[in-house]
């Protein structure tokens, strides 16, 4: 440490922080993303665990495979208390450090966050168009869960692991209808319910309850137009809306229903992204207060004035706007309207809502240096049938996605350089994107 500490002080930039900024700087060690094993777990610790399975002469070694795991365990959790201390959110903005580079390179903070980010309240699904009829569902996977949202006969809406019982096949894939869930491998079969209907083959077999057999819930909600799944809460019938929206959103859920997100629009199409970076790189790009807009985006910045670029932060919720043409000068196309309007719901959740659309991304991590974003599209009713406004608008916004994956394909490659630990933020147009990572560190450090 004294060693890090003289080389530190001998670099300008050092000598000119604040002392909290010191305190913050220090404390990273720039991980070896490339190592097979957790950076904590060094290969002395490994020896020891070694030497303690070997030393035994019984061929028992549970207790021995018990304390190695709890060497490891330790090792792991102080790992990750030293990365997400990292981070400092009592640093205000103009003084404050970005996230580390293991935020976003690591694969045990990957698996870390999972548990303490998305495992843990309301995270959005999908659209209430995808299930307006008994016997509607769709799946998805978020993480390693994978999950099933379906109406029943009567309309009830349920959620379920989408596992079957027997030997943890998947069960369905994809979207559409059906009358039942059955299990392609050996064809258990499921109500919408989630109920066992049957079991093939089980002559002979003791203590089996079909009643404690069936599919595993989770809690499902709708607001608005979205659908939404809470993976670590107790399943109970028909959430309130109301206090689901208070959960999910905070005190912006009024913010988000007055700029016309709602259920009035219709469902346009989808289209889907993979990205060779971390989800937090796509978020961050979002977040960035149009920055990167007039350098990366010059199509879409003819179309904004971005000198009224304005964002607020609500409990979860940032949202950034911006006016658009004026009505006379409407050669970029007519889809950005009047004005922008684009609500982050955290952790991965964005609401673009502009002129007669909008559309949703959402980010779904597939690995440290992976993900990805499905967008969803949605527009006024009235123009539902005009293709040629529909093509355009589409193409416009996939130039933009496109341009938006080369640039965090290119940050995710800078994250993992030797070149680079931390950054700083922009005070007067990165607030949110700060914001977002002291959320990160509140579900990181509980």
């Amino acid at each position: 440490m004294a060693v890090k500490m003289l080389l530190l002080q001998n670099l300008p930039v050092f000598n000119n922080l604040s002392e909290s900024q010191r305190t913050q700087f220090n404390v990273i060690n720039k991980p070896i993303n490339q190592s097979k094993f957790s950076f904590d777990i060094s290969n002395s610790g490994r020896h020891r665990c070694q030497q303690i399975h070997n030393s035994s002469k019984s061929d028992d070694y549970s207790f021995q495979e018990f304390r190695c795991g709890e060497e490891m365990d330790k090792n792991s959790s102080r790992k990750m208390e030293r990365l997400v201390g990292g981070f400092n959110p009592k640093i205000p903005v103009e003084e404050a450090f970005t996230p580390p580079s293991s935020w976003y390179t690591d694969p045990d903070f990957y698996g870390f966050e999972l548990n303490r980010v998305f495992y843990t309240g309301w995270q959005a699904v999908g659209y209430t168009e995808q299930i307006t009829e008994p016997c509607d569902y769709f799946t998805g996977r978020l993480g390693n869960v994978e999950y099933i949202v379906s109406r029943d006969e009567k309309g009830m809406l349920h959620a379920f692991h989408n596992v079957c019982r027997h030997h943890a096949s998947l069960l369905v894939a994809g979207t559409g209808k059906t009358s039942c869930f059955a299990c392609p491998y050996h064809g258990w079969t499921y109500g919408l319910d989630g109920a066992l209907l049957k079991a093939t083959k089980i002559t002979g077999i003791k203590n089996f309850k079909a009643n404690e057999m069936g599919l595993v819930p989770l809690r499902v909600a709708i607001w608005g137009p979205f659908v939404l799944i809470n993976f670590g809460a107790v399943p109970n019938d028909n959430p309130d809306s109301e206090g689901v929206g208070n959960e999910w959103l905070g005190d912006a859920a009024e913010q988000l229903s007055a700029n016309g997100v709602d259920t009035s629009l219709k469902y346009v199409c989808r289209r889907t992204y993979t990205l060779d970076c971390n989800w937090k790189v796509f978020c961050d790009n979002y977040l960035d207060g149009g920055y990167h807009v007039p350098y990366a985006h010059k199509g879409l910045a003819s179309g904004l004035q971005l000198d009224s670029y304005s964002t607020k932060m609500y409990e979860k919720v940032s949202v950034q706007s911006c006016a658009g043409i004026t009505k006379d000068s409407q050669e970029e196309n007519e889809r950005l309207g009047e004005k922008a309007f684009y609500a982050f719901v955290y952790p991965n959740f964005m609401i673009n809502r502009y002129g007669p659309w909008m559309d949703t991304n959402l980010v779904l991590p597939m690995g440290p240096q992976k993900c990805q974003v499905i967008f969803d599209y949605f527009l006024d009713a009235s123009l539902v049938g005009d293709s040629d406004f529909i093509e355009e608008s589409l193409r416009d916004s996939e130039r933009v996605q496109d341009e938006d994956t080369t640039l965090c394909n290119g940050v995710q490659q800078g994250l993992e350089s030797p070149a680079y630990n931390m950054g700083r933020y922009s005070p007067s147009i990165e607030m949110a994107m700060h914001h977002f990572h002291c959320l990160l560190h509140q579900n990181l450090s509980t």
